[in-house]
């Protein structure tokens, strides 16, 4: 089974992908394939070029071809892309100061990086 994952919620990648997802990938136990992770609001920091946890999380996402995408907006608001807010959505916001690999985006960007890999179920924490 392919999966997707959507971090909104407070914390969700300092907890659920820090203490449990990103261990159990690592260590090839995690049950299924993983072809996405989306980062919305606070959670895109652990994509930034100085985290841990992004750092690992970037060496696996290329190893495994993993989609590593923070939030177009969220990103900007947090000096982690470059761009104007009238471009969210439309794939002109580029990270910046974040791990190897990392993309911004929207919903329309999203949908269409994971086309090629469609995932059989988007799991949002």
């Amino acid at each position: 089974m392919k999966v997707a994952y959507i971090f909104r919620n407070d914390m969700s990648s300092t907890f659920q992908l820090a203490s449990m997802i990103l261990p159990q990938l690592e260590q090839g136990n995690h049950g299924v394939e993983v072809v996405g992770m989306m980062f919305f609001d606070d959670n895109v920091y652990s994509l930034s070029s100085e985290n841990e946890i992004g750092k690992r999380l970037s060496g696996l996402a290329k190893k495994e071809n993993i989609l590593l995408m923070i939030c177009d907006q969220c990103a900007l608001r947090r000096g982690m892309a470059s761009g104007e807010f009238s471009q969210c959505g439309s794939g002109d916001v580029k990270a910046i100061n974040t791990v190897d690999g990392v993309v911004a985006g929207c919903f329309p960007q999203l949908y269409s990086a994971l086309a090629g890999n469609m995932p059989d179920q988007i799991i949002t924490l």
